[in-house]
């Protein structure tokens, strides 16, 4: 029997990749078993409370009293706003099997600071469904990424978002309304030019497909097409993973017109005859702009027969209490 030889530095790789495996496992175990643990002191806390002459006596000195005691006994991990946010998961996840074992106890301190059980909902199965990290999961809460994407939806979508998360299926799926570009840090009333917004996008690009959402492979930048003998630029060009299909993406410093959806709808035939290959489906052009005129964007799509999607951009933070009464009206109606 020939006994195969195998390289030193090929025995070291092969040592290390089982040891980062274990160790990733084991950490995995072990956050599991904290949530769940936390999970389980939240559970005592609520059923503590309900004891009517317990909850009387303590009142709101319960939690100022438990952190004391248990911080005494145990040590660090039980401040008074994590011992809320143990007795938070368990009222909002009355089910323990229904805790993702991929999230930690910081993606779950995040998600329980919404007051919404709908959106609490949503960002957990969004965390689960893109691996997001804590840094992530931060900025889309912080740029109401929920309010966002609901209020693009009816009652019953709204709460399909929330029970099943985002899931893109259809060209539709692609579009948040507005986009939230703040991390290119342009200051509000800066007057930029449209290839200084580009550039500042090239720059920020991992954060930009984070924005744009999962699926998106970027290609290239000011991709040219020669129509007719004459040349023309697309600013940004991606290839969409899950709808197999090139996304088409022109950027205006302004507002959004009719001569710019019939240049996209141009860009969009030459992509279909030119650029598309076997297995590829109908290319998808979004046009970003600071501002839209919905009638006039109405009129200019009606008869359209390529996907268009026209969305707004911003570059600050939007006001959260305004989408969530904006979406709360879209809930009572």
């Amino acid at each position: 029997m020939e006994i195969v030889k195998v390289p030193y530095q090929q025995l070291i790789t092969q040592i290390g990749s089982l040891l980062q495996s274990g160790r990733q496992q084991a950490a995995q175990a072990v956050n599991t078993i904290l949530v769940q643990t936390y999970w389980h002191i939240g559970q005592h806390i609520v059923e503590f409370e309900q004891k009517g002459n317990q909850r009387a006596e303590y009142g709101t000195q319960l939690f100022e009293r438990l952190s004391k005691d248990l911080t005494t006994a145990y040590g660090k991990g039980f401040s008074r706003s994590n011992l809320l946010y143990m007795r938070k998961l368990y009222q909002c996840f009355p089910i323990s099997e229904t805790l993702s074992h991929l999230l930690t106890w910081s993606h779950y301190f995040e998600i329980l600071k919404a007051d919404n059980p709908l959106e609490i909902s949503f960002y957990s199965k969004q965390c689960e469904h893109e691996k997001w990290s804590v840094r992530d999961l931060k900025r889309q809460m912080k740029t109401s990424l929920f309010e966002r994407l609901a209020l693009s939806k009816d009652k019953e979508g709204v709460l399909k978002l929330a029970n099943e998360g985002h899931l893109v299926e259809t060209a539709d799926d692609l579009i948040k309304d507005p986009f939230v570009l703040d991390f290119l840090n342009i200051p509000e009333q800066y007057q930029y030019l449209e290839s200084e917004l580009e550039e500042r996008i090239i720059s920020n690009l991992q954060q930009f497909i984070m924005e744009m959402g999962k699926g998106f492979a970027f290609i290239g930048r000011q991709y040219r097409m020669s129509i007719g003998g004459k040349h023309f630029y697309l600013d940004l060009l991606f290839y969409h993973r899950i709808l197999k299909c090139f996304v088409l993406v022109d950027l205006k410093r302004g507002e959004i017109d009719h001569l710019d959806v019939g240049q996209m709808n141009l860009y969009l035939n030459y992509f279909k005859k030119e650029e598309a290959t076997e297995g590829d489906n109908e290319p998808i052009g979004i046009i970003l702009g600071a501002k839209k005129n919905h009638i006039l964007v109405e009129y200019a799509t009606d008869s359209i027969t390529n996907k268009v999607l026209l969305s707004k951009y911003q570059l600050y933070l939007p006001d959260k209490q305004l989408l969530q009464n904006a979406l709360n009206k879209l809930l009572e109606d």
